[in-house]
Order: C-alpha cells, then structure tokens, then sequence
C-alpha cells in the first residue's frame, strides 16, 4: 500500500497534500488534479492552493473555516481522485544566444560534448512543462530538458544573474524574472517580463503550462525589449492556439 498521499501541517493556516517524492509527470497529475478539485468545490474558507512538483499547499481563512473541516472536505475529495494532466496554455519564447547573454554557453557545449550551435538546436527543439512557479515571483521551474543537457548547478553560483538570463540546471530549464543570485547555467537572454505588476495577469507562466524556446537574433531581441519596456509588447502573440 503507498504511503501517499500524506497531509502535513504547514504553519497555523495551511496544510500540504503530498503525492509523492521527486519530479515526476503522474505525481505532479495528481497535485494537479486535487487543485483543480478545490477549485471546482470552493470550500468555505478557502484562500488559495499552490501547486509544487510533488505536493499541493492548501492555505484557508481560520475565521471563516477550520483545519479539520477544511482537511476532511479534502480527504473526501482524494478518494477516487485521478491524475489529471492540467489543459495549460503552450507558449512560444524568443531567445537570444548570443555570446554577450550566454556566458555560460561554450562551457555547457564542452561538458556536454556538442558544438554551442548544437546545444542551441537541443535546448530550442525541447517542450518544457511548467511544474510549478517559486523562489521569485514568475520564476518556472521547467522540466523535460534533453538529457544530453543534464548538469549539476554551478558550485559557485553567481551573485547577480540578470532578468531575463533563460538558464538550465539539472533536467530543468528556467528564465529568471528579476536580477538575482542564482547557480544555473545561462544559455541565453529573453527580453520578455516573466513578471510584470502593470499587466492584467502579472505572472506570465503558470503551473501546467508548456514552452517552447525559438531563437532570435541580437537585433530581433533589441527591438522587442524596446517594445516590453514602452509597453506595446504583444504578449498574446506568444500563446500558440491549438
């Protein structure tokens, strides 16, 4: 019999229904199949639910609810719960590898022994599913990089990676919304804003989503950042329509 799934306390108003361990297609179907769940059934008391590879964080009003009636509301929906693969939106992600956004290119390409052409060609012939959203807001955690690309993080992560470095680690991909510190490899530069306040929907990814990467030139990358930073930027031309 599994030991899954398990609810856990998280602070005085939330609890986590974990559905397994590690990264995992059918694990992370049935974190999304429970949010989309409580999504339907909008329990009393509910505030919101957040999506992670392996678990689903359930976070309520303690005025308006309590754990225990909010936990057997939920225990009631896990039984007979199927995996379900979140219907997300597929979007188109320009890129520029050019030598000046993509310090870590040629490094990757030796350590992997490919040409960077080749390693351009692996990371833009990807689909990358959008496991979850963390460490920043807009920042998603993409799996289903080529394994051809698999790399330990860097052992000594950089103090500032800048907004928009696009980035891999591991059997993940990920653009980075703002300037941080961060540890992955930089393969390249998007002039697009992950997260953006002045938007209607400020997050730009959301969990279940899918990505491709295409590849711009240097002057193609110029004029679209001129474009996000004035504010005509077409981000809906981005979603590719079934």
């Amino acid at each position: 019999m599994s030991a899954y799934p398990q609810i856990r306390s998280f602070g005085d108003t939330g609890f986590s229904v974990e559905f397994g361990e590690g990264i995992d297609r059918g694990i992370n179907a049935m974190v999304m199949a429970l949010h989309a769940a409580l999504t339907d059934t909008r329990p009393a008391g509910l505030v919101e639910t957040i999506p992670s590879f392996r678990a689903l964080l359930v976070q309520y009003d303690p005025l308006a609810t309590s754990r225990a009636d909010l936990e057997s509301h939920v225990r009631g929906l896990l039984d007979g719960l199927k995996p379900q693969q979140h219907a997300g939106r597929l979007w188109r992600l320009p890129v520029c590898y050019a030598e000046e956004f993509a310090p870590d290119l040629a490094e990757v390409a030796e350590r992997c022994k490919v040409t960077p052409q080749k390693v351009i060609e692996i990371h833009t012939g990807g689909r990358y599913f959008v496991y979850m959203l963390g460490f920043m807001p807009g920042l998603a955690y993409m799996g289903g990089l080529d394994a051809v690309l698999h790399l330990p993080r860097r052992s000594s992560p950089r103090t500032k990676v800048p907004q928009g470095s696009v980035a891999i680690a591991e059997s993940m991909t990920t653009i980075y919304p703002w300037e941080s510190p961060g540890g992955w490899h930089l393969l390249g530069r998007t002039p697009l804003k992950l997260f953006d306040a002045a938007r209607e929907e400020p997050i730009l990814l959301g969990a279940g989503d899918e990505v491709t990467y295409v590849a711009v030139s240097a002057d193609d990358y110029a004029a679209m950042l001129h474009q996000v930073e004035d504010g005509s930027f077409d981000y809906a031309a981005l979603r590719v329509k079934a």
